[in-house]
């Protein structure tokens, strides 16, 4: 019996020769999910340089691994002259078993097919990345929800390949790649882009003709794939398909993104899976680098006349009214806009960056000549959790799980003390200051201000789910904090006492702040770490198995316990993550305690998170 790192035994191996090996592995620390991958690295010699390297690879894997289709990185280490990597196992069978020799594919399989890898390439790709590698035994269809995973990096076996040489420079042994899925350049040892375009389009090919691509012949003067002859298929999709395998670089799709904008494009025929798919494509690209281009191209070509609908909340019964959609339209046009500044940290929590942004709002009067922002937060898909790699990391942020918000309005800031008095005609807060927020509030308090304020405007006024939340507070981040790997008291209003990562202490400031005294995140939102804890409709669980997946709050009469989010100002750094989560009696009273609203989509109260006062149970 094999036990590496000390914890993981070698069970068998799944795959792999020369410099990679792949094992199934049980961690015996883990018993949840005790099976992993284990990848074991055989470089020629582990040079200093080349452990550096690694680690490098390192970090991309593991933003990668954020994607919900790409595997997780949990762990790394060295061992005996050999370099190893510990992945999520992913229970679930590569296309190997579905695209076989001699079976032709029909073509609505290959259409999804590529849809679905094109999506996960947009992000790779958005990372600088090439995966080097695409083929059918490298996409692994996962069990649990049917999903397409993309597997084995090559930027792992290049490192494991190179060497030393005299000069002191790192040289690669090993062509990166399988014969009959690599297009020219990268046979000569050029990776882009392009090139995980080509694969793909060869593995399409290979899907729809049951032919393996090392039979496929090629033109003698142009070096182009034959393969038309054998399918019967849309022109459009044949189209599309032939450019992707081009053998000239610059005649082919230049990267993931502009392949689905190919492929989504108008066709004469207009094929019946073209309004299916271009609702599936919207919901899976997300908030992410497709969404801005693609979502408006997909819509205006398959279906303008869901503009509406795609962006509305979905009633008790899943379905939108034609009412609630112009409302929608209406509230939409009476949008302002305003501008702000984000930052970026260093690993220190120095300031690196700085962006200009802008985003939508709306004013509501709560009477008394006191104003509430609302801020439109885009609808997407994220990553909920942290990853076990995550620093102080608590075991009720798991598992990680892939959750799709539809779009809501969200407080700017959390609820003000001046905000409250408008509305309850009463000030609870023990820190007294008409911009500080409201604290001393329970659960049952804000559920009460919700409802006041929904029956005083006619709008459905409600505390966040708690996917709603991270969601809002990431904005499109993946990092512990929404500015990056660490925190400062530049930044948010917490005791400072305390450091995250490489972060230094700060001023402990003992007291709320006014709100809006720190940069907002990229969504325009205030103070989500740190401040004030903020109270979420859910009920506490102590973990992710089971939780909706839409957006929607976890309501259970098996515990009387509500959530709370984002950390206050006498908490330590760690307790201000974005993925931190606590549970106090929904009557319970704290100077730590706050709350933000939020408001669907549309005015007519439908939402698919539980209306206040009227939860659903599980």
């Amino acid at each position: 019996m094999t036990i590496l790192a000390g914890r993981y035994e070698i069970i068998g191996q799944l795959g792999g020769k020369g410099f990679a090996i792949t094992f199934l592995a049980k961690d015996n620390r883990q018993i949840s999910e005790p099976l992993c991958v284990v990848k074991q690295l055989r470089p020629h010699h582990i040079h200093p340089q080349m452990v550096d390297l690694f680690e490098k690879e390192i970090t991309i894997l593991e933003e990668l691994g954020k994607h919900p289709q790409i595997p997780q990185l949990w762990d790394y280490f060295s061992e005996n002259q050999h370099l190893y990597i510990v992945q999520e196992f992913i229970q679930g069978h590569d296309l190997s078993h579905e695209i076989l020799p001699g079976k032709r594919s029909r073509e609505d399989y290959t259409i999804e097919l590529l849809l679905e890898v094109l999506e996960v390439l947009c992000f790779v790709h958005s990372q600088g990345v090439i995966h080097g590698d695409i083929k059918p035994r490298n996409l692994v269809r996962r069990y649990q929800d049917d999903k397409i995973l993309l597997i084995d990096f090559g930027i792992i076996k290049e490192t494991a390949s190179l060497m030393v040489n005299a000069q002191g420079e790192f040289i690669s042994s090993a062509v990166i790649g399988t014969p009959g899925y690599m297009p020219h350049e990268q046979k000569k040892g050029n990776l882009c882009f392009g090139s995980d375009v080509y694969a793909l389009g060869i593995t399409a090919i290979q899907a729809l003709t049951g032919i393996k691509p090392v039979k496929l012949s090629q033109d003698i003067q142009t070096g182009q794939v034959i393969w038309k002859d054998q399918v019967d298929i849309s022109r459009h999709i044949a189209a599309v398909i032939t450019k992707m395998v081009h053998p000239h670089l610059s005649m082919r799709y230049p990267n993931a993104m502009a392949a689905i904008q190919g492929l989504m494009s108008e066709s004469p025929s207009r094929p019946d899976w073209s309004r299916r798919q271009a609702i599936k494509t919207i919901s899976c690209v997300g908030a992410g680098l497709a969404a801005s281009v693609l979502m408006q191209r997909v819509l205006q070509v398959f279906a303008p006349e869901t503009l509406v609908p795609l962006f509305t909340t979905p009633d008790s019964q899943g379905t939108t009214s034609a009412a609630a959609a112009r409302a929608a339209t209406q509230e939409i046009s009476s949008l302002k806009t305003f501008k702000f500044e984000t930052v970026m940290v260093d690993k220190w929590g120095k300031i690196s960056k700085r962006y200009p942004r802008q985003a939508k709002f709306f004013t509501e009067d709560l009477g008394q000549g006191i104003t509430l922002e609302m801020v439109e937060i885009p609808g997407g898909k994220f990553v909920m959790g942290s990853s076990l790699a995550e620093q102080e990391r608590q075991l009720d942020e798991g598992p990680q799980h892939s959750v799709t918000i539809p779009p809501f309005y969200m407080g700017k800031f959390v609820i003000t003390q001046k905000q409250y008095q408008a509305v309850m005609n009463k000030n609870p807060s023990k820190f007294i200051g008409g911009r500080r927020p409201v604290e001393r509030v329970s659960w049952d308090d804000a559920i009460a201000f919700c409802r006041q304020l929904s029956q005083q405007t006619g709008k459905s006024y409600q505390l966040p789910s708690e996917a709603q939340w991270e969601y809002a507070c990431r904005a499109g981040t993946t990092t512990p904090f929404h500015f990056g790997e660490t925190i400062n008291s530049a930044l948010a209003n917490y005791d400072a006492n305390f450091t995250y990562g490489f972060g230094l202490q700060g001023k402990y400031l003992q007291t709320t702040t006014n709100v809006g005294s720190f940069p907002p995140n990229a969504f325009g939102l205030y103070d989500l770490h740190g401040l004030v804890w903020e109270w979420c409709q859910d009920t506490y669980l102590d973990n992710y198995h089971g939780a909706p997946t839409n957006g929607a709050a976890r309501i259970s009469d098996r515990t009387p316990y509500r959530l709370l989010r984002g950390g206050s100002w006498g908490d330590k750094p760690s307790a201000c993550r974005a993925a931190n989560r606590i549970r106090y009696p929904q009557n319970f009273i704290s100077v730590l305690h706050g709350f933000r609203l939020v408001l669907p989509m549309t005015n007519n109260s439908h939402s698919s998170s539980a209306t206040p006062g009227k939860e659903k149970q599980l």
